[in-house]
């Protein structure tokens, strides 16, 4: 099973492979972040929960980006980011366990907020992610079933619709090579980088007779 920061760090593996400078990036957007000081002292795991937690997150973190980061862009510049998750998150986690007022306000304006070229969704089953809950992971998404599927519904319906692109993969019975295979396939046809064309890397011909683990 892929895991989103084990497949970000995959995806920026294959983009360099094929000649694509990448990077990847966590956090907010913008070079300046003020109150980044005051937002790691919240819970992030608690958010849920939490009314304060949702309304700092959302409005002093990820709206304050959306407007800082067309005076400061993320840096290095003429690299594709791999972003490691973002506000998209927070705001479903806020509409699951509230729902909080900060929540609704962004999914009722959610262009507000930084979108993507392109936006990936990893879907697991539930066995899957109980089997990852023994290594940490939130409970709350494997024992209440109400909760994940209104997180789900707010992630991809709600904030998931400001993104240029937004594609769901399924990562309980595949490889983070093999998706981020995929998503490098999808970025590079969708969205060309500027400049000469990168020099692909080619794969290997498959023995006669085998198959391909692609999905």
């Amino acid at each position: 099973m892929a895991g989103k920061s084990t497949l970000v760090r995959a995806l920026v593996a294959e983009l360099e492979a094929r000649g694509v400078p990448a990077v990847r990036h966590r956090g907010m957007l913008a070079g300046l972040r003020p109150l980044q000081p005051l937002l790691r002292q919240l819970s992030s795991a608690r958010q849920p929960d939490s009314w304060w937690t949702t309304t700092a997150y959302v409005v002093g973190g990820f709206l304050l980006d959306r407007l800082l980061v067309r005076l400061l862009p993320p840096r290095p510049r003429g690299r594709v980011i791999v972003q490691d998750g973002y506000g998209d998150r927070t705001v479903a986690f806020g509409m699951a366990g509230g729902p909080y007022l900060a929540a609704a306000l962004a999914l009722r304006w959610p262009r507000a907020f930084a979108r993507f070229d392109l936006a990936v969704f990893l879907h697991a089953s539930h066995e899957a992610r109980a089997a990852r809950l023994g290594q940490g992971r939130d409970e709350r998404t494997v024992r209440d079933t109400e909760f994940t599927e209104r997180f789900r519904a707010f992630h991809l319906h709600g904030m998931g619709r400001r993104h240029d692109r937004l594609v769901v993969l399924a990562s309980s019975l595949r490889s983070p090579a093999d998706i981020a295979r995929e998503i490098a396939d999808r970025l590079l046809t969708e969205h060309a980088p500027p400049g000469p064309a990168p020099a692909l890397r080619p794969r290997p011909p498959l023995p006669e007779g085998a198959r391909s683990d692609r999905s």
